[in-house]
């Protein structure tokens, strides 16, 4: 999860110092690859030279790793916003009413699906399945998974995030 708290005297810690906890062994990929993606609060993509140090220590080519990191929905290689909005788009959040929150929240945020928002706050992905068919519609703000969703809730949660960086 993203360390909000970080104060601005903790060290950032480097792509090394991450990889040094990780064995060179393809089941701890997506563990290290995770922790590199949001070492840093606000920070939510993969550099091109995160993913070379990481390609280098588990031994793998970089084109082999770089195809890990683009199906995952959750790693980007591109720049995002300091929040990543994931709205699902699943055939039972759909049902639930997916499509009416995707459209406010484009109203609101002023952007459509894949973009991030002028003052670089959020950035707004539609992503396949969250798992959590039984409480759609459902979206990821970040790490945190928030379920049943309406046009209000959604409001009320980006309003908090004004309130809070403000």
């Amino acid at each position: 999860m993203h360390d909000a708290k970080r104060s601005s005297s903790t060290p950032v810690p480097t792509a090394a110092s991450i990889l040094e906890k990780y064995p060179p062994e393809r089941d701890r990929i997506l563990s290290a690859l995770h922790e590199m993606q949001v070492r840093v609060p606000g920070k939510s993509w993969i550099s091109d030279e995160e993913l070379a140090e990481t390609a280098r220590h588990f031994n793998i080519p970089l084109a082999e790793l770089d195809g890990v990191v683009s199906f995952y929905a959750l790693f980007s290689r591109k720049k995002r916003g300091e929040h990543v909005i994931r709205l699902c788009d699943s055939l039972s959040c759909r049902i639930c009413g997916s499509l009416d929150l995707y459209h406010h929240l484009r109203e609101r945020l002023g952007i459509t699906r894949g973009m991030t928002t002028g003052d670089r706050r959020f950035t707004l992905e539609i992503v396949n399945c969250l798992g959590a068919c039984s409480t759609a519609p459902n979206m990821m703000i970040d790490d945190r998974l928030v379920s049943g969703l309406s046009v209000a809730e959604i409001d009320t949660l980006l309003d908090g995030f004004e309130e809070v960086e403000s």
